[in-house]
Order: structure tokens, then sequence, then C-alpha cells
């Protein structure tokens, strides 16, 4: 089966090209350094030839409201149209789990967006909706600080390593389309603020996990399950812990 990863020199990307590729599956990498510009289309056409299945797990290069919102529309409409000339039977992306419960964020908005076009294309589809990924963990903590302390309220959080997603959204890709979505999430639910001050304190990290209400995450003030997903989300093995003693 010939599967175009789109994203495919990405972190999740790369991580899902060599697993198709590891099951015998004809897996390419399809980004702006291999050539395939989803943006502008260049490459699109000789990529998607004898195409089977697309998985989208690209990223806008900013987050910025309008831009974010472009670059979601632009590409996804512009590898529908292709992936429809070519043939192609399977359309699979990759986004966020709380998708709906995140509009404040331009970010999410786009995301929405980005399901909305898939969901409306003829292509038979599957969305697979991830938890934060462990592997962005520093950077979490990072845009919670403000100088003085890292500000996290006391909300669900139930992050996933990124080899799970990509063996989630793998074994979607190589099924039926799903016509809808499914969510994965890491094994463990934390409080977000009790979970980075323990991870903080274990790598020695000397700043300060404050417990704020009225904290926000990414411009986002999340209501308590606004990160996690709902009941019958597919939970992954690998447990923090686990993963950060690698």
């Amino acid at each position: 089966m010939k599967i175009v990863v789109v994203g495919g020199t990405g972190l999740i990307g790369s991580k899902l090209v060599a697993k198709l590729g590891e099951h015998g599956h004809d897996a390419v990498a399809a980004s702006p350094n291999t050539g395939v510009n989803t943006i502008t289309g260049e490459g699109l056409e000789a990529v998607l030839t004898g195409a089977d299945v697309v998985v989208d797990v690209s990223n806008s290069p900013s987050w910025e409201d309008d831009a974010v919102l472009d670059f979601f529309r632009t590409s996804t409409s512009n590898l529908l149209a292709a992936e429809a000339a070519a043939g192609v039977g399977h359309h699979i992306a990759l986004s966020v789990v709380g998708t709906e419960r995140l509009q404040e964020s331009g970010y999410f908005r786009a995301k929405l967006a980005q399901e909305k076009l898939i969901e409306d294309s003829p292509i038979p589809y599957s969305i697979v909706r991830a938890t934060q990924f462990f592997e962005f963990v520093p950077s979490i903590a990072d845009a919670a600080f403000d100088g003085t302390a890292v500000r996290l309220a006391h909300v669900f959080f139930q992050p996933i390593a990124a080899d799970d997603v990509a063996q989630a959204v793998g074994r979607v890709a190589v099924g039926a389309p799903l016509k809808g979505q499914a969510e994965v999430a890491g094994p463990e639910r934390f409080r977000m603020d009790e979970f980075f001050r323990t991870v903080l304190a274990e790598s020695n990290d000397p700043r300060e996990v404050v417990t704020d209400p009225e904290a926000v995450y990414y411009g986002i003030s999340p209501t308590e399950r606004a990160l996690v997903p709902d009941d019958d989300a597919t939970l992954a093995e690998t447990t923090y812990a686990a993963w950060s003693a690698k």
C-alpha cells in the first residue's frame, strides 16, 4: 500500500513513515524538504500518483491567527483537490483532543476549520485527535512561566508519547476509513499544576509552579476537562515515567 505522509519529516511524520515501512508499506514522506509544498501545490501531483492513502500530520509554521487559518485552509484544500484527482481512497488528519472546546485560540479555530473541510470532502476520511505530547512538556512549562513562576490551572491533563501517536495514526492508515473521529491519549490522567510541579522538581528545574485558576494555556482559559478525551478514547501504554527514563 502506498501511503503518503504529509509532514513526513517532522516529529510524528518521521516516526509514522518508519513504522509503516517496517510493516512493508510504501510510506513516502512529503514535505517542503522533499520537494512537496501543499501551499503552492508544488510536487503534489507527482507524489500522489498511485497513492492509496494520504496522512496529513503537517503543522503551520506560524500560530498567528490569520496565518494559521490560511495555512490549514489552503493546505487542506489543495491536498483534497489533488487527492480527488489522483483517486486517493482515504484521507487521514491528525488533530487535537478538545479542539471544539478551545475556540478562544486562533490555532484551534484553524484546526476546526481543517476538520470541517475534510468532513465536507467526498474523500473517505478519518480524523485522529491526540492529547498533548510528552515531548512538548518543556515548552508548555516555558509558555506558562511569567518571569516569576510557572502558573498553571488545576485542570485535567493526559499527555501521550509521540511514538504512541504515530502508532495510533498508523493503525488507522492501514484500516478502513472511520468516516469520523477517534481520540488517543496517554494512560494517566493528571492535574496539570501537580504534574508540572513534580516534573520540574524531578528535573531540578528551580522554577516554582503556582496553582492559578486564572492561568491561561497558550492564551486559552481551559475548563476542567477541556484537554482530556471522552471515556471511549484509545489509551496508549507508555507512561510519562517510562518515557522520561529512556
